[in-house]
């Protein structure tokens, strides 16, 4: 698959609940490798929408296209499968493992040996892969320390580690910098670009830290009452009308307060 072609496609999906739309005939196209930002207001329909791709949710209408494939209504486990991964704003961890066996664990899990005997595992592809990952995102450091004792953002880059061992084809970040302070922020948005940069994924990110979004992202995606009010690059963004008005504000666009 080229550079430009298209990895991810949503067409027309609508998702209510109790009579509430939270999405409305949301279509996008990610490209294969790109680097992209979803906001919005709170409510907006963001996480809904990495519900609706990861087949938490199933939609109520429309298509989601994996490399052509529609993947709509899926089993989870049967999504990550075919290559979506996704890291949560709350880590979900292994607690009572160390880093390094909590991400032995995850690849040798995908590697469909989760029926091995104790004294097997780890197994050596599971922990050189482990191992990698712990490189990219810079967690080598605390390899041996367990997953409940980390640091809030060593938890957040353990969970992002935990997707990565599904070996995904799009990566879903849902406020990978949330709880954080200013430079731990900037620290883990490096490490994600840095990860993007080695990897070569689609990656996609809910984020409300606009200077990062701006900074960052490629492309950047605005759902406003679960639909999709405008995108383009951050400099279209920042100057859009309906998205000043709706979301950004005229001070954080840049515009004269």
């Amino acid at each position: 698959m080229t550079a430009d072609a298209v990895m991810l496609k949503l067409e027309g999906l609508r998702k209510s609940f109790g009579g509430v739309a939270a999405t409305r005939d949301v279509s996008l196209a990610f490209a294969n490798g790109s680097f992209s930002a979803v906001i919005g207001p709170n409510g907006a329909g963001k996480t809904t929408l990495f519900n609706l791709i990861t087949g938490r949710f199933a939609p109520d209408a429309g298509r989601i296209l994996l490399a052509d494939v529609d993947i709509a209504g899926l089993d989870r486990r049967e999504i990550v499968r075919r290559g979506i991964g996704r890291a949560f704003q709350v880590a979900s961890l292994f607690p009572t493992l160390t880093v390094a066996e909590a991400l032995a664990a995850a690849v040798q899990a995908h590697q469909r040996r989760e029926t091995v005997k104790l004294q097997s595992f780890p197994l050596a592809p599971a922990v050189s892969r482990a191992g990698e990952i712990m490189e990219m995102l810079k967690l080598t450091r605390v390899a041996g320390i367990l997953s409940r004792n980390l640091s809030h953002g060593d938890q957040k880059l353990l969970d992002i580690g935990l997707a990565l061992a599904l070996d995904p084809k799009v990566l879903l970040l849902d406020e990978p910098t949330a709880g954080m302070g200013p430079d731990e922020r900037w620290q883990m948005i490096e490490t994600v670009q840095s990860l993007w940069r080695a990897v070569h994924m689609t990656l996609i990110f809910i984020e409300h830290d606009m200077d990062i979004v701006f900074k960052v992202a490629q492309t950047v995606r605005v759902l406003s009452y679960g639909t999709v009010l405008a995108e383009g690059t951050p400099d279209e963004i920042r100057r859009n009308p309906k998205v000043i008005e709706a979301y950004l504000g005229k001070s954080a666009a840049g515009a004269p307060a």
